[in-house]
C-alpha cells in the first residue's frame, strides 16, 4: 500500500501540480499587481491594529451578544497550522531527499504562492456566512455560493477533512513522538495517548478556545525558535555566504551536494513548501473566513503575510541550521532527527531537548488548528451532531494515536496523496472566482487613495453576487 501511494504521489507531483501551483501563483501575482510585495506595509498595519484592538468597534454584523474572532486571532490559528512539523521535520526531509536546492524552491513557491493565499482568503471572507459562535466559511462555501457546484464543494469538504482533520494530525503526532523519543527516550505510545487527551479537551471547546490557545502559543514558539536560529547564524556568520551558494547552485543542478537530480530537488522543495505554508491548498481560508473585519481584502493581506512568516522566516531558520551543521549528507538522518542532530552539533546536548519542546508547541498547536478545518467543512456537509462528535474523537484522538505508532514514510505519503487532490480542487475554484478578489483589491486601493484609513465593503458593491452574500450588510 505504501509503495502504491508513493507511485501515485510521484506521478501527480512530478509535473501536473507543480506547474499548476507555480502558474496560478504567477497569474495571481500579475493580476493583483504584485500585492505580496507592494502592500507589505499595509499587511503589517492591519495585523498590528487587529492585535491591539481585537475586535474593530464599528463592525456590527452579528450583534453585540455574539462572540467574534479578530483578524489577529484568525491569523494566529492559520499560522499555527502552517508553523509546525513542516518547518522542522518537513524542511529537513526536503533537504535530505532533494538536496539543499530544495530550500530555494521552497522560497520561490512562497513568494508567488503568497498572491494565491491572498486571493483564496479574500474570497473566503467575501462568501463567509454567519454561525452561532462566529463566522464560518472557506473554499467549500465559495465554491457553492460562487460557482453553484454543490458536488464540487462537498468533494473539497471531504478532501480537506481527510487531509487536515485526519492525516495531517497523524504527521504532527508522529513528529512529536519521534522528537520526544530522541530527546528523552519516552515511548511513542504513551506520548500519543497524552497528546490525544490534551487535544480532545481543547477541540471540544470550539473555535474560541482554539483561537485563544493559538494566540498564546504561536508568538511564543515562533519568537523562541527564531531567536535560537539567529544566535546560531551569528555564531557561524562566516558560513552564511557558503550556505547561500550551496542552496542556489544545487537548486539548478549546478552542484548536487545531496539527493537526486534537478527534478527531485524541485519536487521536494515545492511539496514541502506547500505542506508548510499551505498557499493554494485551501486550508487557511477556512479560518480566514471566521474573522470580523470591515473589508474582505484585509484578511487576504494578513493571510498572505502568514506565508512569508512561515517559509521565509521559520523554514529558513531550520534550513540554515541544518546546512551550517553539514549533517544533511548523512544518509541515516531524516526528518526531525536531522534537525535535532543539527542543533546538537551547534549548541550541544540542549539542542535535541529544545527541538523536542519546540516541536511539541509547533505541532500541538497545528493539531488543534487542523481539527478546526475539518470541523468547518463537516458543518458544511451536515449539521448532524453525532457525526461531528465522531469526527472530533477521530481527529484529536484516533489519528493522533495512529501517527504516534505509524512509520515516518507512511504518514508523509498519506498526507502528500490527499494534499495533491485537495490543492487541485481549490486551484480550479479560485482561478474561476479570482476576478472578484481582483475587484475587491481595486476597491480597497481606491479607498486608501482617497485617504480612508479603514476601507469598508458592502455587498451592493457586487450586485451580481448580492443575493449570494449572507454578510456585508
Amino acid at each position: 500500500m505504501n509503495e502504491l501511494i508513493t507511485s501515485v504521489n510521484d506521478a501527480v507531483w512530478g509535473y501536473v501540480l507543480i506547474i499548476a501551483l507555480v502558474g496560478c501563483g504567477l497569474w495571481f501575482t500579475w493580476r493583483t499587481h504584485f500585492v505580496q510585495f507592494r502592500m507589505i506595509g499595509e499587511m503589517l498595519r492591519v495585523l498590528t491594529d487587529s492585535a491591539v484592538d481585537t475586535v474593530e468597534e464599528h463592525v456590527r454584523e452579528m450583534g453585540p451578544k455574539q462572540r467574534r474572532i479578530s483578524s489577529f486571532q484568525a491569523f494566529a490559528v492559520s499560522v499555527a497550522t502552517r508553523v509546525g512539523t513542516g518547518n522542522l521535520a518537513g524542511v529537513a526531509s526536503a533537504i535530505a531527499i532533494g538536496g539543499p536546492g530544495a530550500v530555494f524552491w521552497m522560497w520561490m513557491i512562497a513568494l508567488v504562492g503568497s498572491a494565491t493565499a491572498f486571493v483564496e482568503s479574500t474570497l473566503a471572507q467575501l462568501f463567509k456566512q454567519k454561525h452561532k459562535d462566529s463566522f464560518i466559511g472557506g473554499p467549500a462555501y465559495y465554491i457553492q455560493r460562487g460557482l453553484h457546484k454543490r458536488w464540487m464543494a462537498v468533494t473539497f469538504a471531504v478532501l480537506i477533512t481527510c487531509q487536515f482533520g485526519l492525516s495531517n494530525n497523524s504527521i504532527q503526532a508522529n513528529t512529536i513522538c519521534g522528537a520526544m523519543q530522541e530527546a528523552f527516550g519516552w515511548s511513542p505510545v504513551w506520548v500519543g495517548l497524552v497528546l490525544a487527551a490534551l487535544g480532545l479537551i481543547i477541540v471540544f471547546g470550539g473555535i474560541q478556545r482554539i483561537a485563544m490557545v493559538c494566540g498564546v502559543l504561536v508568538p511564543l514558539m515562533a519568537l523562541g525558535y527564531l531567536l535560537l536560529a539567529i544566535v546560531i547564524v551569528v555564531m557561524n556568520i562566516e558560513l552564511v555566504p557558503h550556505v547561500f551558494k550551496v542552496i542556489v547552485f544545487d537548486a539548478f543542478g549546478i552542484e548536487q551536494v545531496a539527493g537526486g537530480g534537478i527534478g527531485t530537488t524541485i519536487m521536494y522543495g515545492v511539496k514541502r513548501g506547500l505542506f508548510s505554508n499551505e498557499a493554494g491548498e485551501g486550508s487557511a481560508p477556512n479560518v480566514a473566513a471566521t474573522a470580523s473585519t470591515t473589508h474582505p481584502v484585509k484578511q487576504g493581506l494578513i493571510q498572505a503575510l502568514g506565508v512569508f512568516t512561515d517559509t521565509l522566516l521559520v523554514c529558513s531558520c531550520t534550513a540554515f541550521i541544518i546546512l551550517i551543521s553539514g549533517l544533511y549528507s548523512v544518509p541515516e538522518l531524516n526528518g526531525i532527527a536531522l534537525t535535532q542532530s543539527a542543533l546538537q552539533s551547534e549548541v550541544g546536548a540542549v539542542g535535541p531537548v529544545f527541538v523536542a519542546i519546540a516541536i511539541f508547541l509547533f505541532a500541538f498547536s497545528s493539531i488543534i488548528g487542523n481539527y478546526y478545518y475539518g470541523e468547518a467543512n463537516i458543518r458544511f456537509i451536515t449539521p448532524n451532531t453525532t457525526i461531528m462528535t465522531i469526527y472530533r474523537i477521530c481527529s484529536a484522538g484516533v489519528m493522533v494515536i495512529f501517527g504516534a505508532i505509524a512509520s515516518f514514510e507512511l504518514v508523509w505519503n498519506i498526507v502528500d496523496f490527499f494534499m495533491a487532490f485537495l490543492t487541485a480542487c481549490n486551484l480550479i475554484a479560485i482561478v474561476l472566482l479570482g476576478r472578484y478578489a481582483f475587484r475587491l483589491l481595486d476597491d480597497y486601493r481606491s479607498q486608501k487613495r482617497q485617504g480612508i484609513k479603514e476601507p469598508t465593503f458592502h455587498r451592493s458593491q457586487l450586485p451580481e453576487l448580492e443575493s449570494e452574500l449572507e454578510c456585508w450588510e
